[in-house]
């Protein structure tokens, strides 16, 4: 870790472009900018929709889902916690369920699966983190997270990702940049 921690540049609307991911790099890259970037505590596993992801993914409650649940950590401080939720008729027996999906990560996969996602909608919010996730984060008392709910669409307008994350306020800037 450097003397000086600088925060991340998060580029909300650039960081999800096609040719990124499609070009094998991971969304997280654009924002690592060459510094020592590592995804620890890991989950991938299978788990059943509760009515507000099955609604946003448009599927039934009690469906099955491919949980893919993640730390990232950037030149030693962990800063976002993050949790996709896809569902599983969609992925299964693909390498969106392994640990690591290969070059451009889920997006990727979800479109040599036929389900590339070509819109994305966020939702921003800001609250205290919980106990759990204070701990997870590495968070001093009186440091509030950033919530991004983000659902990824393809041009059918389906729902094939709902990913919620949790980042470490203090550790981030978004960053917007769009036409008038």
């Amino acid at each position: 870790m450097t003397d000086r921690w600088q925060p991340v540049r998060r580029h909300g609307i650039t960081r999800l472009a096609a040719d990124g991911w499609r070009g094998g790099r991971s969304v997280w890259e654009s924002e690592a900018e060459g510094r020592e970037l590592v995804v620890d505590q890991l989950v991938v596993g299978e788990e059943t929709a509760g009515e507000r992801i099955a609604g946003v993914l448009g599927i039934e409650p009690g469906a099955a889902l491919c949980l893919r649940s993640r730390r990232y950590v950037l030149d030693g401080k962990p800063v976002m916690l993050a949790t996709s939720h896809l569902p599983a008729e969609l992925v299964a027996e693909s390498p969106v369920t392994w640990g690591d999906p290969g070059p451009g990560g889920i997006y990727a996969r979800l479109a040599d699966l036929g389900h590339a996602p070509v819109h994305f909608r966020e939702e921003v919010r800001a609250r205290m983190p919980s106990r759990e996730e204070a701990g997870r984060l590495g968070l001093g008392s009186g440091t509030p997270v950033v919530l991004i709910a983000r659902t990824a669409y393809t041009a059918a307008g389906r729902a094939v990702e709902v990913n919620e994350m949790t980042l470490d306020s203090a550790a981030y800037i978004l960053e917007y940049g769009f036409g008038a």
